[in-house]
Protein backbone atom coordinates (compact mmCIF):
# COMPACT_ATOMS: atom_id res chain seq x y z
CA UNK A 1 0.00 0.00 0.00
CA UNK A 2 1.44 3.38 -1.01
CA UNK A 3 0.92 6.94 0.03
CA UNK A 4 -1.84 9.13 -1.38
CA UNK A 5 -1.11 12.83 -1.82
CA UNK A 6 -3.67 15.41 -2.84
CA UNK A 7 -3.54 19.06 -3.81
CA UNK A 8 -6.45 21.07 -2.48
CA UNK A 9 -7.20 24.65 -1.51
CA UNK A 10 -7.63 26.26 1.90
CA UNK A 11 -9.32 29.54 2.85
CA UNK A 12 -10.56 31.40 5.88
CA UNK A 13 -14.32 30.90 6.32
CA UNK A 14 -14.44 34.70 6.79
CA UNK A 15 -12.86 35.32 3.34
CA UNK A 16 -13.79 32.80 0.66
CA UNK A 17 -12.38 35.10 -2.04
CA UNK A 18 -8.79 34.08 -1.25
CA UNK A 19 -7.75 30.44 -1.55
CA UNK A 20 -4.24 28.96 -1.22
CA UNK A 21 -3.14 25.63 -2.67
CA UNK A 22 -1.50 23.03 -0.44
CA UNK A 23 -0.39 19.45 -1.01
CA UNK A 24 -1.29 17.01 1.75
CA UNK A 25 -0.85 13.37 2.57
CA UNK A 26 -4.34 11.85 2.80
CA UNK A 27 -4.49 10.14 6.20
CA UNK A 28 -7.98 8.82 6.94
CA UNK A 29 -6.63 7.57 10.29
CA UNK A 30 -5.90 11.13 11.39
CA UNK A 31 -8.84 13.03 12.85
CA UNK A 32 -7.69 16.54 11.92
CA UNK A 33 -6.01 18.07 8.91
CA UNK A 34 -2.61 19.67 9.53
CA UNK A 35 -1.71 22.71 7.42
CA UNK A 36 1.46 24.84 7.85
CA UNK A 37 0.85 27.62 10.36
CA UNK A 38 2.34 30.37 8.15
CA UNK A 39 -0.20 29.55 5.42
CA UNK A 40 -3.13 29.57 7.87
CA UNK A 41 -1.90 32.75 9.57
CA UNK A 42 -1.47 34.40 6.16
CA UNK A 43 -5.08 33.59 5.30
CA UNK A 44 -6.28 35.22 8.52
CA UNK A 45 -7.37 31.94 10.12
CA UNK A 46 -7.17 32.33 13.88
CA UNK A 47 -6.68 29.70 16.54
CA UNK A 48 -9.70 29.03 18.73
CA UNK A 49 -8.10 26.37 20.94
CA UNK A 50 -5.04 24.21 21.52
CA UNK A 51 -5.01 20.46 21.07
CA UNK A 52 -2.68 17.92 22.67
CA UNK A 53 -1.28 15.09 20.53
CA UNK A 54 0.53 11.94 21.56
CA UNK A 55 3.48 10.92 19.40
CA UNK A 56 4.48 7.37 18.46
CA UNK A 57 7.45 7.57 20.87
CA UNK A 58 5.10 8.46 23.74
CA UNK A 59 5.92 12.16 23.71
CA UNK A 60 3.22 14.82 23.82
CA UNK A 61 3.00 18.03 21.77
CA UNK A 62 0.48 20.87 21.64
CA UNK A 63 -0.70 22.61 18.50
CA UNK A 64 -3.08 25.49 17.81
CA UNK A 65 -6.45 24.54 16.33
CA UNK A 66 -8.74 26.67 14.15
CA UNK A 67 -11.45 26.29 11.54
CA UNK A 68 -10.76 26.42 7.80
CA UNK A 69 -12.66 26.12 4.55
CA UNK A 70 -11.36 23.45 2.16
CA UNK A 71 -11.99 23.09 -1.57
CA UNK A 72 -11.26 20.13 -3.83
CA UNK A 73 -12.61 20.55 -7.34
CA UNK A 74 -16.25 21.61 -6.96
CA UNK A 75 -16.49 20.32 -3.38
CA UNK A 76 -16.29 22.80 -0.50
CA UNK A 77 -16.48 22.08 3.21
CA UNK A 78 -15.39 23.43 6.57
CA UNK A 79 -13.45 21.55 9.24
CA UNK A 80 -11.15 21.93 12.21
CA UNK A 81 -7.52 22.44 11.20
CA UNK A 82 -4.26 22.11 13.11
CA UNK A 83 -1.59 24.80 12.71
CA UNK A 84 1.41 22.73 11.64
CA UNK A 85 4.84 23.73 12.90
CA UNK A 86 8.31 23.07 11.48
CA UNK A 87 8.74 19.32 11.03
CA UNK A 88 5.00 18.58 10.96
CA UNK A 89 3.67 16.83 7.86
CA UNK A 90 0.76 18.42 5.96
CA UNK A 91 -2.15 15.99 6.39
CA UNK A 92 -5.70 15.75 5.13
CA UNK A 93 -7.62 14.07 7.96
CA UNK A 94 -10.95 12.30 8.34
CA UNK A 95 -12.98 15.36 9.44
CA UNK A 96 -11.99 17.27 6.31
CA UNK A 97 -12.57 14.28 4.03
CA UNK A 98 -16.07 13.90 5.46
CA UNK A 99 -16.75 17.64 5.20
CA UNK A 100 -15.89 17.37 1.49
CA UNK A 101 -18.13 14.30 1.11
CA UNK A 102 -15.17 12.04 0.33
CA UNK A 103 -13.61 8.86 1.66
CA UNK A 104 -10.28 7.20 0.89
CA UNK A 105 -10.12 3.77 -0.74
CA UNK A 106 -6.75 2.72 0.71
CA UNK A 107 -6.28 -0.24 -1.64
CA UNK A 108 -6.83 1.72 -4.84
CA UNK A 109 -5.43 4.94 -3.33
CA UNK A 110 -8.41 6.85 -4.70
CA UNK A 111 -10.90 9.27 -3.24
CA UNK A 112 -14.49 8.17 -3.55
CA UNK A 113 -17.76 9.97 -3.04
CA UNK A 114 -19.03 9.39 0.48
CA UNK A 115 -22.76 8.62 0.61
CA UNK A 116 -24.31 11.29 2.81
CA UNK A 117 -27.00 10.15 5.23
CA UNK A 118 -29.51 12.22 7.15
CA UNK A 119 -32.28 11.16 9.51
CA UNK A 120 -35.71 12.72 9.17
CA UNK A 121 -38.17 12.93 12.00
CA UNK A 122 -41.37 11.01 11.33
CA UNK A 123 -44.47 13.16 11.30
CA UNK A 124 -47.23 11.96 13.59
Amino acid sequence: MGLTHLELEVASPANLDRWEKVECLVDSGAVYSVIPAPLLDGLGITAIDEQEFRLADGGVIRRRKGIAAFRYGERVGGADVIFGEAGDMSLLGAFTLEALGLSLDPLRRELRELPMIIALQEES
